[in-house]
C-alpha cells in the first residue's frame, strides 16, 4: 500500500454540510506540496493551484483547489493520533524486519511555541541508524517528558534482535525491562540522573579492577578543523553493582568512552569521558558497542538536521490546536519519502526542488502511476 492509501483511514473532522473539498484530496495535496518544497499553508495552496490539473488525475477535486485557510483549518482539527497511526502503519510496511542499531531521541519544534507558552511541541523518534529509516514517532505530552513517551513509542515497534540506544533520560529500569522483554538489546547513556550507578561505574573504571576482563577499542576521526580520538573500554558488571543490576533486566556490561579532541588550527585540546550500561555481553567486544554508540548520533545528523535544514521545521510557525503536531508528522512523512528515493544521488533539499520542478519525479516518489 502507498502512503496515500494508508492516509484513507484518517477520518474527516468537519461536519458534512461544510465539506467542499474531500479530505483525501487535502491530505494528498499537502503531502505532495511539502515534498516539493512548500513550508507553509500559503505555499501549499499555491502549489496546488499551479498543479490543479495534475492532481485531478488521481484525487477528486469537485470544487477545485482548497484555499490556504482551508488547509490550515483542516489540519488544526484533524485527529493527530489517527494521522500518526496511518504514518506508523506505512513506516512499518516500509521497514519490514528492522535490523542493527535503533536510536531513540527527541526533538523540539521551536516554531510551535509562541509568546509566553511554556513549551514547544516535542517529538520522540525512533531512527534505524543502519537502515537510514524513520520507524516511528510519538508526541511528548506537554505535562510530562520523554520518559513517558519512550515506552509508548517502543510498544509500536518490533525491535527483536536490534540494539536500541537512548540518551540519559531513557536510562530507566522500566525502559530496560521493556526492551529486554521484547528481545532487544540496549545501550543506555549513564549520567547523574542515575547517581549511585554513575558514581560506581566511574570509580570502577578509574581503578585497576577487572582489567584482565576488559575489551578495548580506539578509532580516530579528522574533519571540521579538528582531530578526535575515541577510546572505548568495556567491562562486565562489577561486584559493587551486582545488587543494583538485579533490578535492570538483561544488564551485562558497562562502557567507558573517552573523547580527546584537538583543534588543528589553534592547537587547543579537550577531553570528555562518558559512561554507558548495556545488555550486550562484555565478550561481544568494544568494537560492536562503539558502532552502536557512534550510530546513535545519526538520529541527530540524518534526521533532526534534515528536518531543520532541508525541511525548515524550526522556521515553521504553527501554534493552534492539532496543527503543529499534524504538520510535524507531514514533514516526517515527506522526509522519509525523499530519503527512500535512490534514483538520484542528490541531497534532500535538491530532491525537494526537483519534485517541485518535475511532476514525473514527484509521482515516482509518491509511488503512483499518473
Amino acid at each position: 500500500m502507498s502512503l496515500l492509501q494508508h492516509l484513507q483511514i484518517v477520518q474527516d473532522p468537519r461536519t458534512h454540510r461544510t465539506r467542499r473539498h474531500e479530505l483525501q484530496s487535502i491530505l494528498a495535496v499537502a503531502l505532495c506540496a511539502t515534498i516539493a518544497g512548500a513550508d507553509n499553508w500559503v505555499e501549499v495552496a499555491e502549489f496546488g493551484q499551479l498543479h490543479c490539473d495534475w492532481f485531478a488525475r488521481f484525487v477528486p477535486l469537485p470544487a477545485g483547489m482548497a484555499s490556504h485557510d482551508t488547509f490550515a483549518r483542516v489540519f488544526r482539527l484533524l485527529d493527530a493520533q489517527q494521522l500518526e497511526q496511518a504514518c506508523q502503519q506505512w513506516l512499518g510496511q516500509l521497514a519490514g524486519q528492522v535490523q542493527g542499531t535503533v536510536a531513540i531521541d527527541g526533538k523540539s519544534v521551536r516554531g510551535s511555541r509562541k509568546g509566553d507558552a511554556p513549551k514547544a511541541l516535542h517529538m520522540v523518534s525512533a531512527w534505524a541508524a543502519d537502515m537510514g529509516l524513520l520507524l516511528g514517532q510519538r508526541k511528548v505530552d506537554g505535562k510530562s517528558n520523554e520518559i513517558t513517551a519512550i515506552p509508548e513509542l517502543l510498544r509500536l515497534l518490533h525491535l527483536s534482535g536490534c540494539i536500541v540506544t537512548i540518551d540519559a533520560i531513557g536510562c530507566q529500569k522500566d525502559i530496560a525491562a521493556q526492551l529486554h522483554a521484547h528481545g532487544a538489546d540496549y545501550v543506555l547513556s549513564l549520567k547523574a540522573n542515575q547517581r549511585h550507578m554513575h558514581a560506581v561505574v566511574k570509580k570502577h573504571f578509574e581503578s585497576d579492577q577487572d582489567v584482565a576482563l576488559q575489551s578495548s577499542y580506539s578509532e580516530s576521526f579528522k574533519g571540521h578543523g579538528r582531530q578526535e580520538l575515541r577510546s572505548y573500554r568495556v567491562r562486565p558488571i562489577p561486584e559493587a553493582l551486582r545488587r543494583a543490576a538485579a533490578h535492570w533486566p538483561g544488564l551485562s556490561c558497562i562502557v567507558q568512552v573517552t573523547r580527546q579532541r584537538k583543534q588543528l588550527r589553534q592547537g587547543n585540546t579537550s577531553q570528555e569521558v562518558s559512561y554507558y550500561v548495556s545488555s550486550l555481553p562484555a565478550h561481544t567486544g568494544a568494537q560492536v558497542l562503539a558502532h552502536s554508540i557512534r550510530a546513535h548520533w545519526s538520529v541527530e545528523n540524518q534526521l533532526h538536521w534534515s528536518l531543520d535544514v532541508a525541511m525548515r521545521e524550526d522556521a515553521a510557525q504553527s501554534y493552534k490546536d492539532q496543527g503543529p503536531h499534524n504538520q510535524s508528522l507531514l514533514r516526517r512523512m515527506a522526509l522519509q519519502m525523499l530519503k527512500s528515493d535512490t534514483s538520484v544521488k542528490i541531497g534532500v533539499q535538491a530532491k525537494r526542488k526537483r519534485a517541485g520542478w518535475d511532476t514525473n519525479y514527484l509521482a515516482q516518489i509518491l509511488g503512483v502511476k499518473i
